[in-house]
């Protein structure tokens, strides 16, 4: 009989002072939850279910079987954990509020821009435009993901993204580095990224999270069910939620026993990656449960296919609407990265966010003191 343990924030709030301090700051974010549940799964099924706030959370959690109280304990705990800032080359990437990476596709056949920016003067000449924009880091990917994607070899992938890399650094860009494979790690690591961004999890080159741990960069763990060439194959979920939870629970455990420091992980739902459109909305609605595991959060839904599913199935490049709906979505959520196509006018769509975060947060108005 295996039980798991989830800790829902359910009711967020403009500000805790609306509520006489009685909410908790999710992930050092600039989102408040007042409300939570918290849901036991037995053989993954809902057994329990509990509604509570901070000050009836420890009862709940008393009342929980001793093989699933400490998690929830430090579940809990994990919900207000705040994050230090990623020093990555001389920038300092705050996760007190929402921070955009940009995306700089080096390929000739990814799902939305292939082939835009594969010559290096128009990769260049993209990457100067999202730093100008406001992009916080930029993402730089050699392979393409998308269902049905030829096969790339290391060699290959090395070839496209190193000159990318060298620019982006010459430009003192934070700089991210897209790829599942090891040798493509450590050549780019060694021509200047910071950063790896692995949809595999660290599971696809049994190399790399040795190499991560022994680099001490951070690393963005992502969710996808295939762990071989289709990232995509596999996708079947008991329900999608808790699955895809305990899939990053579990890659962060790996990381940590392999050396890699609680502060260098970061965690990616994958949506669209070997998920249906009803299970990816599924996922965005949960995106506050997440930080339950105490790291630092990634969304990464930009043109993605389920925008289309939504809109009369509009193209890639004519989803700039939705990208930035799920992008608010997921600030709304707590979330610290926000990884996208179109940097400036998701920016400008942060910075309108924070203003009026800001001016709730500093709200004392008369409704706040009745």
């Amino acid at each position: 009989m295996i039980d798991t343990v989830y800790l829902h924030p359910l009711t967020l709030v403009a500000g805790p002072q609306l509520v006489d301090g009685a909410a908790v700051r999710l992930g050092g974010s600039m989102v408040y939850a007042r409300e939570f549940a918290l849901v036991m799964r037995r053989e993954g099924a809902a057994v329990q279910r509990v509604l509570c706030t901070a000050d009836t959370v420890a009862d709940a959690i008393a009342r929980l079987p001793d093989s699933v109280a400490d998690d929830a304990a430090q579940q809990w705990s994990n919900l207000a954990k705040v994050h230090p800032p990623l020093q990555l080359g001389n920038r300092t990437i705050r996760l007190d509020q929402p921070q955009i990476m940009g995306i700089l596709n080096v390929t000739p056949d990814s799902f939305s821009d292939g082939g835009q920016h594969e010559a290096p003067d128009a990769a260049r000449a993209r990457a100067s435009a999202m730093l100008e924009a406001g992009a916080a880091i930029i993402d730089i990917g050699g392979e393409s993901t998308r269902p049905g994607a030829a096969a790339t070899f290391e060699d290959e992938e090395i070839r496209r993204v190193l000159p990318a890399i060298e620019f982006c650094a010459g430009m003192g860009a934070a700089i991210s580095l897209d790829t599942r494979r090891a040798g493509v790690v450590a050549a780019g690591l060694a021509a200047g990224a910071h950063v790896i961004n692995d949809v595999s999890a660290l599971r696809y080159d049994p190399r790399s999270i040795d190499l991560v741990a022994g680099a001490g960069c951070p690393v963005v763990l992502m969710h996808a069910p295939g762990a071989g060439e289709d990232l995509h194959a596999g996708g079947h979920y008991a329900d999608v939620v808790s699955d895809v939870f305990d899939f990053l629970k579990a890659a962060r455990a790996r990381a940590l026993a392999a050396g890699i420091a609680e502060d260098r992980i970061i965690l990616d739902p994958g949506i669209g990656f070997g998920k249906s459109l009803a299970e990816n909305l599924a996922l965005v609605n949960a995106l506050p449960l997440f930080h339950a595991l105490g790291s630092p959060l990634l969304l990464g839904a930009s043109r993605k296919r389920m925008i289309g599913a939504l809109s009369a199935e509009e193209d890639a490049d004519r989803r700039l609407a939705g990208s930035i709906a799920l992008a608010i979505r997921g600030m709304d959520a707590g979330v610290q990265l926000v990884r996208v196509h179109d940097v400036a006018e998701t920016v400008q769509a942060r910075n309108v966010w924070r203003g009026v975060k800001d001016a709730a947060l500093t709200d004392f108005s008369q409704l706040a003191m009745i």
